[in-house]
């Protein structure tokens, strides 16, 4: 199968309130993967973020899903959420270790996310990227930072991400620093302004948008109608799009990331 330019999906398969909505009312917990994988063409997994996994459960979770289909990885937090981000070379290697790579080509980006409280350290930060690897098990990994304080909003802080090639995470979140720069050879968003009261957790009008918007990243566009640091200015080149409808009215995610998917293939 033809692997799409644009995969939009959801955090997680594993919640409650999505059993009779997402799921099929009887469905079995074992085969929500499956289900969801069949919906969505992308799911970022965040269990990785609190603990390793065993390397069957990475094979087992490639085996549930088809063809073209793939999984972001969050990064642990034992990684991100330390004061010198320069000595966190032994835990990468550790986090990167653990099987991830079985996955084979339904591994997309990992997924590196700081904490509110993390300033940007031009030198400390730049030593944090070097570590990141290109390739794991001759596997060609891609790497996104997600940051959330305002001291990343600079341009020093462009130009180290844009040198590595590592994706800076754009997010709709109302509570933190909005950086569409485009840093990398692929798009990561994570959006995650739904409201529960919208049935598709957005608008159809901010759907319409978000649905232009992925397409203008595919093209190699920065979207007029984002926040950027600076100038906008980033190579024209087509670029994979990583979309995920993330926390906000979680509830809503599922339909959301429907909602847009039928967009784009309109």
């Amino acid at each position: 199968m033809k692997r799409s330019a644009i995969h939009i999906g959801i955090g997680g398969w594993t919640y409650e309130p999505w059993r009779g909505t997402f799921y099929p009312k009887g469905l079995p917990q074992a085969r929500e993967l499956e289900h969801a994988s069949r919906q969505v063409t992308a799911i970022e997994i965040n269990g990785t973020y609190y603990r390793l996994q065993s390397r069957d459960s990475f094979v087992k979770w490639a085996e549930a899903v088809p063809d073209g289909f793939v999984f972001s990885i969050k990064a642990s937090r034992f990684t991100t959420n330390r004061r010198v981000l320069a000595e966190a070379g032994e835990s990468i290697e550790k986090f990167l270790d653990q099987g991830l790579t079985v996955l084979g080509d339904k591994l997309g980006p990992i997924l590196w996310q700081f904490m509110p409280t993390k300033a940007f350290d031009p030198e400390d930060f730049g030593a944090f990227l070097k570590l990141l690897p290109p390739e794991q098990d001759g596997l060609k990994l891609r790497h996104a930072i997600e940051v959330r304080h305002e001291s990343f909003k600079s341009d020093a802080f462009i130009q180290l991400a844009r040198s590595h090639n590592v994706a800076i995470v754009f997010a709709d979140s109302p509570n933190y620093p909005q950086i569409a720069n485009l840093t990398a050879d692929f798009v990561y968003a994570r959006l995650q302004d739904a409201k529960e009261e919208e049935e598709e957790g957005y608008s159809p009008a901010d759907l319409d948008s978000w649905a232009e918007i992925a397409k203008d990243w595919a093209a190699g566009k920065a979207p007029d109608q984002l926040e950027y640091s600076g100038k906008a200015t980033a190579k024209s080149e087509k670029r994979e799009v990583y979309l995920f409808m993330i926390n906000g009215a979680k509830v809503r995610a599922p339909a959301a990331a429907l909602a847009l998917i039928k967009r784009l293939e309109s």
